[in-house]
């Protein structure tokens, strides 16, 4: 089947939940069992990986329905949903690392997953060495003898450097250590991170899975031989997320392909757009062929999302605030993947490492969501006016 069709159909069960379309929501914690028989019965099943019922918290046919939805799309073996992202990318991490071990992270990473290796594993005795993301099969020269993991994230999710996926997983593969990918930005529909040597991929489902900025959700993908290692850890630290917010994600699963579509259609038209204004530096958008990683992003990606920044030429904090602070149909807050556009202001110098990243020509990261593309430009056209009127 297509990937258009699995989105509709991949986790359903109507015959086993009384013709309903969608797996309805079970609210579990305590399971009772019929027979001392049956108790053991079941427990000797989900030892053997199967999906049984036994306490809310190991799963229901809710969570089953969604798992098994995201596994089929992104191309994985098993999935483990997760109550936000940054539980997922955590968890995915912890699952893989002992005490003494090194770890090699991207310097575009996501912030916070950023902060749990430097404030969380460091207690633990984990190791982490932020690396070029443009390092390619380089790598390799950073990975020692107790490199457990190398974590790889393409694009950045603000300065949009593309990543040489496969030649990382080679050089990690060669030298036994795990790679886990964040692949938010391009969704499951998009890339597939298990074709291209992943081992361990992770979504921020609040982002394009759920698609509507009202549902914290995370899922994290595995490939056959790594399902066991990610599925103890996760259960050994009571990790699941809620019914209803598993639902939700459920349905915003099934429409996916249409609004991904329009995201990317918005996205890229926009990003032209900003490359013919005065008043921006540069556009950091993959899809784009003068982007630096534009040959990766056609090579590996079946699409982009609707999330790019540009960067502004020189210019004062007081123009910078006329020109984001009045807009009318660009929110200003984190978080994107909803059908509503965002604008948020970015200063990746405050925590490169491994990279120099200079913000002389300010980073300004946008999400294009859904609303009519020549009302979004008439919104940032009245920006850029009040910029100019404020220098």
């Amino acid at each position: 089947m297509k990937d258009e069709t699995k989105l509709v159909v991949a986790g359903r069960d109507p015959e086993s939940n009384f013709g309903i379309v969608n797996v309805p929501v079970y609210h579990a914690s305590t399971v009772l069992y019929s027979s001392l028989d049956d108790l053991q019965q079941r427990h000797k099943e989900r030892a053997e990986g199967k999906q049984v019922v036994t306490y809310g918290r190991m799963g229901t046919p809710t969570t089953w329905s969604l798992e098994e939805a995201v596994a089929e799309i992104e191309g994985g073996y098993r999935c483990q949903v997760f109550p936000s992202g940054l539980a997922a990318c955590a968890q995915a991490i912890q699952a893989f690392v002992k005490t003494g071990d090194h770890i090699l992270v991207t310097d575009s990473v996501y912030g916070p997953t950023r902060y749990f290796c430097d404030n969380v594993l460091s207690r633990f005795g984990v190791e982490t060495t932020y690396y070029d993301p443009l390092i390619g099969g380089g790598i390799s020269e950073l990975i020692r003898d107790n490199t457990s993991v190398v974590f790889v994230e393409s694009p950045g999710s603000q300065t949009f450097e593309m990543q040489d996926i496969p030649a990382i997983s080679d050089q990690a593969h060669k030298r036994g250590a795990v790679v886990l990918m964040d692949n938010t930005w391009a969704s499951p529909l998009y890339y597939k991170p298990f074709e291209h040597g992943v081992d361990v991929s992770i979504q921020a489902g609040t982002k394009y899975i759920v698609g509507h900025s009202d549902v914290m959700m995370g899922t994290v993908t595995t490939n056959k031989e790594h399902w066991e290692t990610l599925q103890t850890a996760a259960n050994l630290n009571g990790q699941t997320a809620g019914p209803d917010d598993v639902y939700l994600a459920q349905r915003g699963m099934r429409t996916l392909s249409v609004r991904l579509k329009q995201h990317m259609e918005n996205g890229i038209k926009v990003a032209e757009w900003l490359k013919g204004r005065s008043e921006v530096h540069s556009v950091l958008h993959p899809a784009l062929k003068d982007h630096p990683g534009h040959d990766l992003w056609k090579r590996d990606f079946l699409g982009a999302s609707g999330l790019f920044s540009f960067r502004l030429n020189a210019l004062s904090r007081d123009a910078l605030a006329a020109f984001m602070d009045d807009l009318e149909l660009f929110g200003m807050g984190y978080s994107w993947g909803g059908y509503e556009s965002l604008i948020i202001y970015a200063d990746p110098s405050n925590y490169r490492t491994a990279t120099k990243w200079d913000n002389t020509n300010p980073l300004i990261r946008l999400h294009i969501g859904l609303e009519d593309t020549d009302d979004l430009i008439a919104d940032l056209t009245a920006g850029f006016d009040r910029l100019k009127a404020a220098q």
